[in-house]
């Protein structure tokens, strides 16, 4: 519940950012092309507050419905217009101008992704490295026999340089290809090719975790289930558990490694479990409670011991990476470009049923990461901005009435009839789309519902 404000704030933060930048678009193309603009609204419904500003006195306003908001510009289809100023009107200008306003929201939403991942990218920042850990039995990744401690050196022959970049590909490749090559190097050197098939991923629709169902994990060193430090006044303090101790067994369960009594103590938060302690040779039994911890929106359970040190010392697995100017500024157009045409390849996949539609997300799922990512850092965060502003663009385009994508369709059936639609033909078309996109938002919202109350 603590965390409800500070997810809350940083999804307003998020959605302000994008809903301005997007409707600046418009009326900044407006301007441009010479339309007279008489209100920029961030958020729809009564107005909360407003203010005129500038020559053409346009009335700036917040208003009481967050999610989105417009720019009403001088139009006779929507009221008389003074002689003087009917060269302003928005019904007034050619099909090749009203394109371009129409087409500057998305543009800059699309603008900004390509600005935020410019400078996250020459600022830098510390990265994992694409370090493989230990797959569950029966998955692709241990069918392909991949090691812990494996680095991925190429996916395809495509050079891989973080945990993030390696995720992004196979997630890619994943959508169209059967199997990837993963050129890996491990702890003493030596080179190996895997090969990694990709069903797997796709299995249940896209829903959850992919790269799970393929057994692809991050690297885990190999720690025995030895405690190094007990907090004090701890679940483990209080029951006895001193440095030293090794972990034979949970509830009956035997316990191979640390991340394994980590796994099974997170997950038995307020249950009663019971431990066979190995303390200088003799077996002891103790009997605890974990107690109950919120992680990042999620219930743990915490006993408050540490790990001891392994008896190596461990690969690296960190990295910072930075760019320059010009490699940023490519990088970054490249980002976009690829997670725009991500986007559409797996909106397509919902409308031939390849992809569940329970992977749209609405309001509540949105606020959720935007809350987790801030929480992660700066970087994370301003990422996680230009993902979703990305989403907002190609969202837009898409050819569908109410949406910028759908005024678009109307100007090019305009182009090849040499004329303009007709009102009426409009007007349905505005009711065929408003009923499009309140299902995907009732959709969306009962997606949101069921992650929150189901997990």
């Amino acid at each position: 519940m603590n965390n409800i404000p500070f997810y809350l704030a940083a999804f307003l933060v998020v959605l302000g950012v994008l809903i301005v930048v997007h409707e600046f678009g418009h009326y900044l193309a407006a301007r441009l092309c010479g339309v007279k603009v008489l209100r920029f609204s961030v958020g729809f419904g009564r107005m909360l507050w407003k203010k005129q500003l500038g020559k053409d006195q346009t009335e700036w306003a917040i208003s009481i419905f967050p999610l989105g908001g417009y720019v009403k510009m001088l139009d006779e289809r929507e009221g008389k217009v003074a002689e003087e100023e009917v060269h302003r009107a928005f019904n007034r200008q050619g099909v090749g101008k009203r394109s371009i306003i129409v087409a500057a929201g998305p543009l800059a939403n699309f603008a900004l992704a390509i600005l935020i991942y410019w400078a996250v990218f020459m600022h830098g920042s510390e990265e994992l490295l694409p370090v493989l850990g230990t797959p569950p039995v029966g998955t692709p990744a241990a069918m392909a026999v991949i090691g812990n401690g494996e680095q991925v050196r190429t996916v395809d022959g495509q050079p891989v340089a973080t945990w993030n970049d390696l995720r992004w590909m196979l997630l890619q490749k994943a959508v169209d290809h059967e199997s990837v090559a993963l050129e890996v190097i491990n702890e003493r050197e030596e080179i190996a090719v895997r090969h990694l098939y990709l069903a797997a991923a796709g299995e249940q629709g896209w829903e959850g975790d992919a790269l799970e169902r393929l057994g692809i994990r991050f690297y885990r060193p190999d720690l025995p289930a030895v405690i190094g430090k007990v907090v004090a006044n701890g679940v483990a303090d209080r029951v006895g558990l001193l440095p030293g101790d090794r972990i034979l067994s949970i509830a009956g369960k035997d316990v191979a490694s640390w991340y394994e009594l980590v796994a099974i103590i997170r997950d038995s938060a307020t249950k009663s479990i019971h431990l066979e302690v190995e303390r200088q040779g003799q077996i002891v039994a103790v009997d605890l409670v974990p107690e109950a911890v919120s992680e990042r929106g999620q219930t743990v359970g915490k006993i408050g011991v540490a790990v001891a040190d392994g008896p190596k010392p461990h690969r690296e697995v960190r990295t910072f990476i930075s760019y320059g100017v010009f490699e940023a500024a490519g990088k970054a157009l490249e980002e976009t470009w690829d997670k725009s045409i991500f986007s559409l390849v797996m909106m397509g996949k919902m409308l031939t049923g390849e992809v569940s539609w329970r992977n749209l997300s609405g309001p509540v799922t949105i606020a959720d990461y935007a809350g987790q990512s801030a929480r992660l850092g700066l970087d994370y965060y301003l990422k996680f901005m230009a993902l979703v502003s990305i989403s907002l663009g190609v969202l837009n385009l898409l050819p569908i009435p109410v949406l910028d994508g759908g005024h678009l369709l109307y100007h090019a059936i305009e182009v090849v009839m040499r004329r303009p639609l007709s009102e009426r033909a409009m007007e349905i078309g505005q009711q065929v789309g408003m009923s499009i996109l309140f299902a995907l938002m009732a959709f969306a919202f009962f997606n949101d519902l069921t992650r929150l109350f189901n997990g």
